[in-house]
């Protein structure tokens, strides 16, 4: 009698909402939407994000948009000075009269340029053409004497500390070529097909990148051979007119008896000569992230200035061990300095890894968890003893910016330190020992911080999600030299834009803070009823806000509120950038996905907030966001009314084994046949759906192949369930082109099967680029 009641009633507000809200959209309400969308919205704010282009001596120029155009800025930190990088008005009327097409000052055809000439001119490109422009006399001439790089170097080459010679991968084997000269040389010769050198070919990352990581001197290589001869492979076939192309590469799953292990080598350069650490293989992981390589990078690593050493970590399969170790780079004898053992798993930072070898005075920085928050401690790196701990308190470590070995001080960044939100972070700076805390960025909100070449100055960009930003220019004692820019949101707050809602709730223990932000129509009417959508990326690596800094747009959360809904972005619990305990709430049931916080969390937002209809709730996520959509309309099916998810890891077992073994564990068998990750499955919980569930998938999905997708599907049909399908026959992970027609297809069905009134036929989505960064 309660639920017919229940049912009763919200089919009563249904019929109300379309009364006030009429039983249509139109094309043009979608276009209403759609100009909430980044590509809308970016060409209305003026003077955003510093991102410096380093010249000598610490200087930089930079690029700032204004209403007009463009200006170009020239900073020098040692004056303390910010001056216009060059005279746009005379440069514009040199470009025109040189090149016959007339351009004007704010609009110049060029995004990016540099100085040559000790700064008294300036290369750029236009249409095809390589231009030289004479900051004296301004007069611009096609540059004739730039040579174009004969070298045949490619993005997957590792260039060398001095920029003599880059090294890549041909045929499974490591070569150098001389940047000068293109004179190819060969390092190894053992290196054959699923077991060679420096390969990046595995799991979700795969690339054809060189990971290494080059000595100081520009003498050696730090590198490893790859074996995965037999590691499982993955296969996807793509959809065209005639026989299909095969795609098979190694990918291996949780629980798989073989995965792909690294003999950790030393490589000599000038004289080819490869020394194999005395060490046994580790598994290909980092102490961080999934892939032993971060930014194509190899991780882990840290050689001594002269060479001759290099300190490592080893991390174990489930992410539960850590073994740091040095080793002799001419020998390959390794000496283990100490190991730490976490119950969960482990993490050497939150954005980095933050450990860091100290040879001049044999130390070691280390990252760890150990008192629940993350934070450094100082090792003795000859006998492996702690000698203390350098950061303490409720607060965590999150990146190490960094080390002023004369000094014996540290610079980071940590999150945690002000009242109104624990994910903003702030620069710090400590002593070795811990005594000396300094704050070196006071101001509220959250920091980006990007160190100068000499790192003896910082740029410092802070906001938060409803505060456009502020970057000032500070030497590296704290002390403002300039201000850089204040984001102007003006014109766009004219147009009718309005910031997201920072809101906290409870978490599902009723106990712990959660954090989130709130987006409703620019025009609410607080006496109507909106149905909720609850957009989710239940991590544990990541988090469905994402950054806390300023964004004027949000993915289409705001789009979607315009269309008339509420959106709700919570952190759940379960997710980074708090303490140890906060990460683990879940751990090792991912499938809790944080729906208990988003359940919540919606409950306690709809007391304060009236307007927010908590019986026509819809969920929707990507990836791991898929994961937890389908599973909240599975597991919470009288909450959750509609849900549309996309590219989800629904079974783990079926996904790239280091995440799986991370945060779940390895694969356990049951009595019964099952396994540890059984219960975690979509599938296993398909025939509790109720609601509207639309399901979508890239069939060329490296990262989350499609049969996770299917497997739900497979499921659903059994249980005789209805459902909506989308595929994307070529697209992998990301669906490309075809963003925008799943955007659209996102609208769709939450306007008709949530707000319960009928879309635009086919709206078609038109990507627009800033005109100011319009290039010719």
């Amino acid at each position: 009698m309660k639920r017919f009641l229940s049912m009763f009633i919200g089919s009563i507000t249904l019929l109300a909402v379309n009364a006030q809200q009429g039983t249509v959209l139109t094309a043009k309400d979608y276009a209403n939407a759609e100009s909430f969308m980044a590509y809308n919205t970016q060409q209305f704010i003026d003077h955003g994000n510093v991102i410096p282009n380093w010249i000598k001596d610490d200087r930089f120029w930079y690029r700032t948009l204004t209403a007009q155009g463009s200006e170009y800025i020239l900073v020098d930190p040692n004056k303390g000075t910010r001056t216009a990088a060059f005279d746009q008005q005379k440069l514009a009327a040199a470009l025109s009269t040189a090149s016959g097409k007339s351009y004007k000052p704010a609009m110049l055809p060029f995004q990016i340029f540099s100085y040559v000439a000790d700064g008294k001119a300036i290369l750029f490109s236009v249409g095809g053409k390589l231009w030289k422009c004479d900051l004296e006399t301004y007069t611009c001439t096609i540059d004739t004497d730039a040579a174009a790089d004969k070298t045949g170097r490619n993005g997957n080459d590792a260039l060398s500390p001095d920029g003599s010679r880059t090294a890549f991968i041909k045929d499974y084997n490591l070569w150098v070529r001389n940047v000068k000269t293109g004179q190819q040389t060969q390092l190894t010769t053992d290196g054959i097909k699923d077991f060679g050198y420096a390969t990046d070919n595995a799991g979700w990352t795969s690339s054809d990148r060189a990971i290494l990581r080059w000595s100081p001197d520009s003498k050696k290589i730090a590198t490893f051979k790859q074996d995965q001869r037999k590691v499982g492979d993955m296969y996807m076939i793509t959809t065209n007119v005639g026989h299909p192309k095969l795609r098979a590469w190694k990918y291996p799953l949780p629980g798989d008896e073989e995965i792909p292990m690294i003999q950790r080598v030393v490589i000599n350069v000038d004289t080819p000569k490869v020394i194999v650490l005395n060490v046994p293989p580790d598994p290909h992981r980092s102490s961080l992230g999934d892939d032993i390589s971060r930014s194509g990078v190899l991780s882990d690593i840290d050689w001594s200035a002269d060479g001759s050493q290099l300190a490592f970590v080893s991390t174990s399969r489930d992410h539960k061990q850590e073994k740091v170790c040095i080793a002799n780079a001419s020998t390959g004898e390794v000496h283990k300095v100490f190991e730490e053992t976490v119950t969960t798993q482990f993490e050497s930072g939150a954005s980095t890894i933050c450990w860091r070898w100290l040879p001049k005075t044999n130390e070691i920085i280390w990252y760890s968890e150990r008192d629940n928050w993350g934070h450094l401690y100082l090792y003795d790196a000859t006998t492996g003893k702690l000698k203390n701990q350098i950061t303490k308190g409720n607060w965590l470590v999150t990146r190490l910016i960094k080390v002023d070995e004369k000094n014996r001080e540290l610079y980071f960044m940590a999150s945690g330190t002000q009242r109104e939100n624990p994910y903003f972070g702030q620069l710090y700076k400590v002593s070795f020992d811990g005594k000396k805390t300094t704050l070196l960025t006071p101001a509220e909100g959250t920091h980006q911080i990007v160190l100068s070449p000499s790192e003896n100055y910082f740029i410092d960009t802070y906001s938060k999600p409803n505060v456009p930003a502020v970057s000032e220019l500070h030497a590296i004692t704290g002390k403002t030299i300039v201000t850089l820019e204040k984001t102007d949101v003006s014109r766009l707050t004219a147009l009718g834009w309005k910031a997201p809602v920072p809101f906290t709730v409870k978490a599902h223990d009723g106990t712990t803070d959660l954090y989130g932000l709130l987006f409703t129509p620019t025009k609410l009417d607080p006496k109507k009823k909106y149905p909720v959508i609850d957009y989710i990326y239940p991590g544990p690596q990541g988090g469905s806000v994402g950054s806390w800094a300023f964004s004027a747009s949000r993915g289409d959360h705001q789009s979607l509120a315009e269309l008339g809904f509420i959106v709700v972005v919570l952190e759940g619990s379960g997710n980074p950038l708090r303490s140890k305990s906060f990460h683990d709430m879940y751990f090792p049931n991912m499938s809790e996905n944080t729906l208990p916080d988003q359940v919540s969390g919606i409950r306690q937002l709809s007391q304060r907030y009236a307007y927010m209809d908590t019986m026509r709730v819809g969920i929707w996520g990507h990836s791991g966001g898929g994961f937890a959509t389908a599973c909240a309309m599975f597991r919470y099916p009288d909450f959750f009314k509609v849900g549309i998810s996309e590219s989800g890891n629904h079974d783990n077992r079926n996904y790239e084994d280091d995440w799986g073994e991370r945060y779940i564990g390895l694969v356990t068998k049951n009595a019964d046949g099952t396994d540890n990750y059984t219960e975690q499955a979509n599938q296993v919980y398909a025939k509790n759906l109720k609601g509207k569930l639309m399901l979508a998938h890239g069939l060329m999905d490296d990262n989350v192949p499609a049969s996770n997708t299917m497997l739900v599907v497979e499921a659903l049909e059994k249980a005789n369930k209805d459902y909506d399908l989308v595929i994307f026959p070529n697209s992998a992970h990301g669906y490309g082109t075809y963003s925008p027609y799943m955007m659209r297809r996102r609208w769709d069905y939450f306007v008709k099967n949530l707000l319960g009134v009928e879309p635009p036929k086919e709206y078609l989505m038109e990507i627009k680029t800033d005109p100011r960064n319009s290039v010719q």
